[in-house]
């Protein structure tokens, strides 16, 4: 039988954020599984809940959060804070990364001691937060291995030279959300946050530093970031495993809302690579 517990932490940016976390009640320590989900995105989005029911199946204590300022209120289950979404930026989403690795670790309430081995702690990040993975592994001296399931290769360079320059001028500019078509604002404290914080951000170059088990998972077919950017982390450095999917696209087959009883083909795919290579991982530890 999963157990679940569902608790909340305070971001150091002044919100509360969800966090969820599944495991099997077998009374062995179990690593830990640390799931960071992608601009847009949440931590109960489509079949994100059944990965954790597959995760605790196969032997870990798997943990995600919704993101501080993603949108989502505390107590909620959907984007509906478009003030604390417009006012998000890569350093928040570190931070609340952190928040929550450094609670996992220091023998949290909410999971038993005997369930939980933190000294074991594998990241996987989606989209926006395969990079905040990348980054995150790279400053914290306790994550023994990382994940990247369609993510970013680098935040420079995302948007075009005009659109940076009316961004600055207007102080903001929206986005469609293409599921609920909310108009979602980003202000521009996010470029200036990303200036301020080049070194910290620097995707490349965290992912060229990282000496742990690193493995680049992407679609061949991902409609939203290019397979090219798999690619591209991989060069950074070669000693990590690059795992291309054929026919996956970015969400893996995943939509919201999710009805099915069953992961997704495409998902079940990438979930089995990554937990093949986080016990493999273990094993060499």
């Amino acid at each position: 039988m999963i157990q679940r517990s569902d608790f909340l932490l305070s971001s150091p940016h002044g919100r509360d954020f969800a966090v969820d976390a599944r495991w099997l009640q077998d009374g062995h320590a179990k690593p830990l599984v640390v799931f960071v989900h992608g601009f847009k995105g949440f931590k109960d989005w489509g079949h994100f809940n059944l990965l954790a029911d597959y995760f605790a199946r196969h032997g870990f204590v798997f943990v995600k959060l919704n993101l501080s300022h993603n949108g989502v209120e505390p107590d909620g289950t959907d984007l509906t804070n478009l003030e604390a979404f417009g006012n998000n930026n890569f350093c928040i989403e570190l931070d609340d990364v952190g928040t929550l690795l450094e609670h996992l670790k220091n023998s949290p309430a909410q999971i038993p001691a005997e369930e939980l081995d933190a000294d074991y702690i594998f990241l996987i990040g989606h989209s926006r937060g395969g990079g905040l993975v990348l980054l995150k592994a790279a400053e914290a001296a306790h994550v023994s291995g990382v994940a990247t399931w369609s993510a970013i290769s680098d935040i420079d360079q995302r948007w075009a030279p005009e659109v940076m320059e009316k961004w600055k001028q207007d102080g903001v500019q929206y986005i469609v959300n293409g599921r609920t078509g909310q108009q979602m604002p980003l202000y521009y404290q996010l470029v200036e946050n990303f200036h301020a914080n080049r070194q910290r951000l620097d995707i490349p170059k965290a992912v060229e530093k990282l000496q742990i088990p690193l493995l680049i998972l992407h679609g061949e077919q991902d409609e939203t970031l290019p397979v090219q950017m798999a690619h591209d982390l991989h060069a950074c450095n070669p000693y990590a495993e690059l795992y291309l999917l054929p026919e996956g696209d970015h969400s893996f087959g995943g939509r919201h809302p999710f009805d099915q009883p069953e992961l997704p083909a495409l998902a079940k795919s990438a979930a089995d690579k990554t937990i093949q290579f986080f016990q493999n991982a273990l094993t060499r530890l």
